[in-house]
């Protein structure tokens, strides 16, 4: 059996492991279908290091081939099953890989994106694509029997490209060849931080292949937690699923929250959530009021962490402390240092404002795949490493995050965080989505523009801009209110809560020599 998974498939054998739309699959099952996969990818040749690339949603199938990657030695690419087949080219010549598996829902992206690439295989999961080996077809040209020479493989995550070209993320001691063992020792920590419970039930509402999304599933499938999955989230059923399946633990983003406040009140007064034992939240800023009202609502479980793809958890906070604390991301895990520098790169003192940098203090570090030159850009010569974000350490050593240094508005000398103001304007009940930023000022520099998704039933108008103009003021200095509002159709966010907001920058800066 493979490795992680023998201590799961020997206790319950006959429990599901995995839950999707489409059926269950339990963890003898499971185990079984991993090892007949890491037979054929041994037979096409695959070794220690090479790469494959899952193209795919949420879906049963997508924790086997990581499963099955996990115990062969192997990277897998994950990739963004939003993205156009010149970007899927892009990830399948980045990463080197050798086997592509793409969903059928995504059929003309993945024909095109592999056409003139060099695959040893196409294998197509959840229905057809012309070209594509079907995927229980792959699967059953292997044996079940447990596979020799188990060793770890790991994910290559790649960044969401909100500034640029994505970079796959690798870790300097988490790497291809060393025993399957470590991934439990880290699943087991991680599990333990996070305050799962021993046999939870993981539901996965946000895309996997996104890192945090990957750590809450997958990385806790295989510390023995299972997984009920959905491809795409919707409010009312998230409710549903989390008591139908007594969920104990749930990864959500702050655009989710909203939605889940938004709904109506007999939906919300139906909803039980006696199970949940923790309900984790990061990836973007949150406004305060909401997070307060979830915790209302939801109870003492919802917590929060600060990190990155790049350096993944780096903080935590209950929410216990938070509402002692009100808008801290928490303090430092054991093994992560974290710095406020300033712009000198000297200490700031307990309240001020710099840049973050980070260190692990068991000596491992983060790099971009085949990138030297945007790896040594985030280093300092000193070995810290930064991801741009801006924040203050308290006095009593909880992180507060002001915002990232790309997004920091400077108009007339000042500092101005966009952060702050978006979580005022989301508060306001016509406000769907909000993304604040800077443009052009002859006189100050910059000015403060906001761009506003409304509700369903809302129109905009002068009227309302000014409204929400007026409601800034009402708990914020005057200079941080928006000079102007645009309304916007969608706002350009990605799955995973992150804002494309250079899309909605860019275009004011056109024809400048500087860009802020």
């Amino acid at each position: 059996m493979a490795e992680l998974l023998l201590p799961h498939a020997n206790a319950a054998p006959d429990e599901p492991a995995l839950t999707d739309e489409w059926g269950t699959t339990t963890w003898r099952e499971f185990d079984q279908r991993v090892n007949r996969l890491i037979g054929v990818l041994r037979g096409l040749g695959l070794g220690v290091g090479d790469t494959i690339a899952i193209h795919s949603g949420n879906r049963r199938e997508y924790f086997e081939l990581m499963a099955a990657a996990t115990h062969a030695g192997l990277h897998y690419a994950m990739v963004n099953w939003h993205w156009t087949a010149e970007e899927l080219r892009y990830v399948l010549m980045d990463s080197g890989a050798v086997v592509l598996f793409s969903e059928a829902a995504f059929a003309d992206v993945a024909t095109a994106g592999a056409e003139g690439v060099d695959l040893k295989a196409r294998v197509a999961l959840g229905g057809e694509i012309p070209g594509f080996t079907a995927y229980e077809e792959f699967v059953a040209g292997g044996s079940p029997e447990e596979p020799a020479d188990q060793t770890l493989g790991v994910t290559l995550i790649y960044t969401s490209g909100t500034t640029g070209r994505p970079k796959a993320v690798r870790r300097k001691l988490l790497a291809a060849g060393i025993p399957v063992a470590t991934m439990k020792l880290i699943t087991d920590v991680f599990a333990e931080i996070l305050l799962i419970p021993a046999h939870g039930r993981t539901l996965l509402v946000g895309p996997v292949y996104h890192s945090a999304q990957w750590l809450w599933s997958y990385g806790l499938l295989v510390a023995g937690r299972s997984i009920v999955m959905r491809q795409v989230f919707d409010a009312a059923e998230t409710l549903r699923l989390i008591d139908e399946h007594r969920i104990t633990n749930v990864h959500l983003v702050p655009t989710q929250f909203v939605r889940l406040l938004r709904l109506d009140e007999r939906t919300r007064a139906g909803f039980d959530g006696s199970s949940l034992a923790a309900v984790w939240h990061g990836a973007a800023p949150c406004s305060r009021q909401v997070k307060r009202q979830m915790i209302e609502w939801w109870g003492p479980v919802v917590h929060e962490y600060y990190g990155s793809t790049e350096s993944a958890v780096n903080t935590v906070v209950t929410a216990e402390e938070w509402l002692a604390r009100p808008g801290t991301v928490g303090r430092p895990l054991p093994m992560t240092e974290v710095h406020v520098l300033l712009a000198d790169g000297t200490p700031a003192a307990p309240g001020e404002r710099g840049q973050l940098w980070f260190r692990y203090t068991s000596g491992d570090d983060v790099e971009y795949h085949g990138d030297a030159d945007k790896t040594a850009a985030m280093h300092r010569d000193d070995g810290l490493f930064t991801t741009g974000d801006i924040g203050y350490f308290d006095a009593e050593g909880y992180l507060f995050l002001a915002d990232r240094a790309i997004d920091m508005i400077i108009s007339a000398g000042v500092n101005i965080y966009p952060a702050e103001i978006e979580g005022v304007l989301i508060t306001h009940p016509a406000v769907g989505d909000v993304a604040v930023f800077g443009i052009p000022d002859e006189e100050f520099g910059e000015q403060v523009k906001a761009a506003v998704q409304l509700v369903d039933g809302a129109t905009p108008s002068d009227g309302l801009a000014e409204e929400l103009v007026a409601h800034c003021r009402a708990t914020l200095a005057g200079y941080k209110a928006p000079k102007s509002v645009d309304f916007v159709t969608e706002m350009p966010r990605t799955p995973t809560g992150k804002l494309y907001k250079r899309l909605l920058r860019d275009p004011y800066w056109a024809d400048r020599e500087r860009v802020i």
